[in-house]
């Protein structure tokens, strides 16, 4: 086996399919990266059996071959490779690398010993990836990440029509985004909508990682295994193994009938968050006091330690209205927004509050949506 290539498309190749390395595991094997060149192409994987990562690059191929490398050892030496070409070659059982005159070498891991890689799945459609990218992003925030309850941990997508839905919940929170979707082959003849949990920590490398592909293709195989999602654009793929369950329904969660409503700038409140929850102990919330007066007064931290400011805000459907909320859960949901104003619905003191943007027309966009608890706790 003997290939030339790149050393900025070699060190991307890696990088990519060493994101599905684990970072600890008892099978050696999973350290490493599949090499396999052939045909003037390069194809990288990695796999660690909850998910794999695949890449194809154009390389000069002077002899076709696999190797299985160590790949964080593999990931080291490609950072502090020379600009230039690299050529790569196998001798036996050492692996050479060797750019601009400087060489390494490597042992290699017994390739028979390597389980095979998930098939992609079939495809459902296609989705934006930077707009798939930035969905996830924003509804990520809100998954949980104790292991002991793993359905909390994933994002729900649903394929449904011309839309897909994101969601994630921790208990505590609910993150809901819409975005277009352009369904084919299965999901097409599928009848109803579609629904599958992905780890949320997966999901959000894969779509972080395609977000420059201009589309996004979307797979699903819900038969092997527990069920797989694969996504797939410029060149790369991955496989991540689907979670059991689903996400409690959220539709009555965000029925605030009889809410009080505020509007604020969101880039002022975030903001003022910020600052104010400087003073604030780990367990301690921001106070949010809302009145008629066209204006909210935050406030977090006690005795003299304290910290105040006040906002313009628009209320309306009560006199006033107070709320406190978890500092960190609070500025994950001010982040996730793009919209410069905010619409929150507010039931009170120790009940729910849903954050929505605002749309150009003034109207409230329902294509975003994060449901918080108010703490019952006062400042």
């Amino acid at each position: 086996m003997q290939f030339r290539i790149e050393r900025t498309a070699f060190a991307e190749a890696v990088g990519w399919a060493a994101r599905a390395l684990p970072s600890r595991t008892p099978v050696p094997v999973l350290g490493g990266l599949l090499l396999a060149a052939g045909a003037g192409r390069l194809n990288v994987s990695g796999f660690d059996f909850e998910a794999a990562a695949r890449i194809g690059v154009d390389a000069e191929t002077a002899s076709a071959g696999e190797v299985l490398v160590p790949g964080r050892r593999l990931l080291d030496i490609c950072r502090v490779l020379p600009d230039g070409p690299v050529s790569c070659a196998l001798e036996g059982t050492r692996f050479t690398v060797e750019a601009g005159g400087t060489e390494f070498g490597m042992s290699t891991l017994p390739r028979e010993e390597y389980p095979a890689l998930p098939s992609q799945p079939s495809v459902y459609g296609s989705v934006d990836a930077a707009a798939f990218a930035t969905a996830v992003g924003q509804v990520a925030v809100a998954a949980g990440r104790d292991e002991t309850l793993p359905v909390l941990t994933g994002v729900q997508l649903r394929l449904d029509g011309d839309s897909m839905t994101l969601s994630a919940s921790d208990r505590y929170r609910y993150a809901v985004r819409r975005v277009g979707w352009k369904p084919e082959g299965d999901a097409r003849a599928s009848d109803g909508a579609v629904d599958a949990l992905v780890p949320a920590r997966r999901l959000l490398d894969a779509a972080r990682s395609l977000a420059r592909c201009g589309d996004v293709r979307v797979g699903l195989d819900r038969a092997a295994g527990g069920g797989l999602a694969g996504f797939e654009g410029g060149g790369m793929r991955a496989v991540v193994r689907l979670l059991d369950g689903r996400l409690p329904k959220y539709g009555s969660l965000f029925d605030m009938a009889g809410a009080a409503v505020a509007e604020v700038e969101c880039g002022a409140l975030t903001e003022a968050v910020r600052r104010v929850a400087v003073v604030a102990e780990a367990s301690s919330p921001v106070r949010m006091d809302f009145s008629g007066d066209g204006s909210v007064l935050l406030r977090a931290g006690f005795g003299d330690d304290v910290a105040t400011q006040r906002l313009p805000a628009v209320l309306s459907g009560a006199q006033e209205v107070t709320v406190a909320f978890n500092p960190a859960y609070l500025l994950d949901a001010l982040n996730s927004f793009e919209a410069p104003r905010l619409r929150m619905e507010l039931l009170g003191t120790g009940q729910r509050a849903l954050l929505g943007a605002v749309s150009g027309g003034g109207a409230a966009d329902a294509s975003h949506q994060h449901l918080l608890m108010s703490v019952k706790q006062l400042v």
